[in-house]
């Protein structure tokens, strides 16, 4: 590995980010290289693609991406459009949004703090909250929480993420937002498991964390992290100002999955340390570089080499370390980091000692794409751990038979289904919709989803279920559902599937399996919902509304359930459903503005 001096790597930064130079020959091969062969880890009859391909596949507006090799950055790149309206293209200098990648820079905010001597980060968190303090209950068991599990998500709070503000939204406090207090959109932050017990992503241990900063430093939480942590690692196109003064021209505006503008062009987060950030991949860059030095013990711009250790690595031998995760490919260890906010997505991923690293950002939320791109990046500077690309090489399959495999299916209490589309089956679970290829008649991978699936047949010659293996292993098999009284569902799947159905218009399936679901789990508010929809658009209109009323009736505040048939029903509005129906259901129950 080549050593490289800290004079020399502040003197390609410089170069690289403010001039914009040519890149050499042999760097821009690279780059052709990286934006002509994305794939998704399996590479089906040898087909790879670019980056505008995959772009226009997954209706993204907007890409920037900063490659890290050696311990350097070597080349940063935009692609596509900041503001496709305003005919803005990305550069390297477009800010984004990009959501959780925040709370890794507000740990290093903290860590500072606890380096400086200000915080202990195994005490108490109300020894040091000041205008505010954490309402243990007996949830907690009398343990106390500390600063260390916030950062690790150890802490057993409540609050995975937020959703935003609209930019003329009313903005609550940072007190108000952790008691679930009017303006704030989301719930109370509190205890659900004892401390320690568990692993539970919580954006609001991060929030708290954010007060914690706050009230020691007594200064706003943009200004402290700006003096002590963005500035002195070099990331000047950075800001935790939501949003940041006199950078509009530079700001990417957020796009929906489907392409279209988030309104206001991008929403707020006063939730500043856990999604607050606007920066650049190059600026994420030079924090990775910084950390792969600081924790070799060869820089300490602005945390030492043990606490850099404490940011990399693993607490208490969990996955996640105070601001990163560790991931593991073949033995070669990587801190990483994912991120979404509304209309934005964001990755990054770099190696503890091996030099080599990478920023993602899309103004979109779907950023499927930028797990294609680190494929790519990947393969192109051969990065140790990474598996090449399985080349897989399809068959044709008669219609006949891929009839037979249609249908629904369950998987360890997880509803999925084989569905035929125009250009073939696809095969959907939790969510996601992947198509299927054939290598045999019977058996078919995905790309989204790893492993080989096998189509089992029963003696009578029809379809029983699907065998599923992931290296070599068996997996827990999918049983072809015939009937659902004897099915052992998990909780949520009635209704997430009951959702699926009534997303693709088949209203009367629909019914069928959240009626089955209500039978079972009549408290399930959300079920309820749904199967009122349902009724809606199977024509059952009196039923619609009973079911309504009976989900209306649970709110406690009278407001926020209403609120949630309202986006229900326009999202059915945009989807093209009956649009008569929507309006005869609004009047009715009195939705209307």
């Amino acid at each position: 590995m080549k050593k490289i001096s800290f004079a020399l790597l502040l003197l390609h930064w410089f170069t690289a980010v403010t001039a914009q130079v040519s890149y050499s020959k042999e760097v821009q091969e690279q780059i052709a290289r990286v934006e002509n062969t994305l794939s998704e880890g399996l590479i089906i009859d040898g087909k790879t693609y670019t980056i505008s391909e995959r772009m226009k596949k997954y209706n993204v507006q907007g890409i920037s991406v900063a490659v890290i090799d050696n311990y350097q950055l070597v080349w940063a790149k935009g692609y596509g459009f900041a503001d496709k309206k305003e005919n803005r293209k990305v550069s390297p200098n477009t800010l984004f949004e990009p959501g959780s990648i925040s709370k890794s820079i507000n740990a290093v905010g903290i860590l500072k703090l606890a380096q400086d001597g200000k915080l202990d980060l195994y005490q108490d968190i109300n020894q040091y909250l000041v205008s505010w303090k954490f309402p243990y209950d007996t949830v907690s068991h009398g343990k106390k929480i500390n600063t260390a599990r916030l950062l690790s998500h150890t802490a057993g709070l409540s609050g995975h993420g937020f959703p935003g503000y609209h930019r003329d939204s009313a903005l609550p406090t940072i007190p108000q937002i952790l008691d679930g207090q009017p303006p704030a959109n989301t719930e109370a932050i509190r205890s659900f498991a004892e401390p320690g017990k568990e692993s539970v992503y919580s954006g609001g241990g991060i929030t708290i964390s954010q007060l914690i900063m706050t009230d020691i430093t007594k200064q706003s939480y943009e200004t402290y992290m700006a003096e002590n942590v963005l500035r002195p690692l070099g990331m000047k196109n950075s800001f935790y100002n939501q949003p940041p003064a006199g950078r509009q021209e530079h700001l990417a505006t957020g796009y929906k999955a489907d392409g279209s503008e988030v309104a206001g062009k991008y929403f707020v987060y006063p939730e500043k340390a856990a999604a607050g950030l606007w920066t650049t991949p190059t600026d994420i860059a030079g924090y990775l570089v910084e950390m792969q030095l600081a924790y070799q013990g060869k820089s300490a711009r602005v945390l030492n080499q043990d606490m850099v250790k404490l940011h990399v690595t693993p607490y208490e031998n969990r996955d996640a370390a105070m601001g990163t995760f560790l991931q593991v490919r073949n033995g070669e260890k990587y801190f990483v980091h994912s991120a979404s906010n509304e209309g934005f997505t964001g990755y990054f991923l770099a190696g503890l000692t091996n030099g080599k690293g990478i920023a993602l950002f899309a103004n979109s939320d779907d950023g499927y794409v930028l797990l294609e791109l680190l494929n790519s990046v990947a393969a192109v500077y051969d990065w140790p751990g990474f598996a090449k690309p399985e080349q897989v090489s399809t068959v044709p399959v008669h219609d006949t038979l891929l009839e037979k495999y249609t249908g629904d299916y369950i998987t360890d209490g997880i509803f999925a289904e084989v569905k035929k589309e125009k250009d073939g089956l696809y095969y959907w679970i939790d969510g996601y919709s992947a198509q299927m290829y054939f290598t045999s008649p019977n058996e078919f991978r995905n790309i989204e989803f790893r492993g080989v699936k096998t189509f089992v047949f029963a003696a009578n010659r029809n379809v029983s279920g699907i065998s599923r293996k992931f290296n070599g292993k068996d997996l827990p098999p999918a049983q072809r559902v015939t009937l659902l009284d004897t099915l052992q569902v998990k909780r949520g799947q009635w209704s997430a599937y009951g959702w699926h159905l009534l997303e693709t218009k088949r209203f009367e399936k629909a019914r069928l399996f959240l009626s089955k679901g209500f039978e079972h789990d009549a408290a399930d508010s959300t079920l309820l919902k749904n199967l009122a929809h349902a009724c809606l658009f199977s024509n059952d209109f009196p039923k619609a509304m009973d079911l309504y009323r009976q989900y209306l009736s649970s709110d406690k505040d009278g407001k926020g359930l209403r609120e949630t048939l309202k986006r229900d029903f326009e999202g059915f509005r945009k989807n093209e459903l009956d649009g008569s129906l929507i309006d005869r259901a609004k009047n009715t129950l009195q939705l209307t503005d």
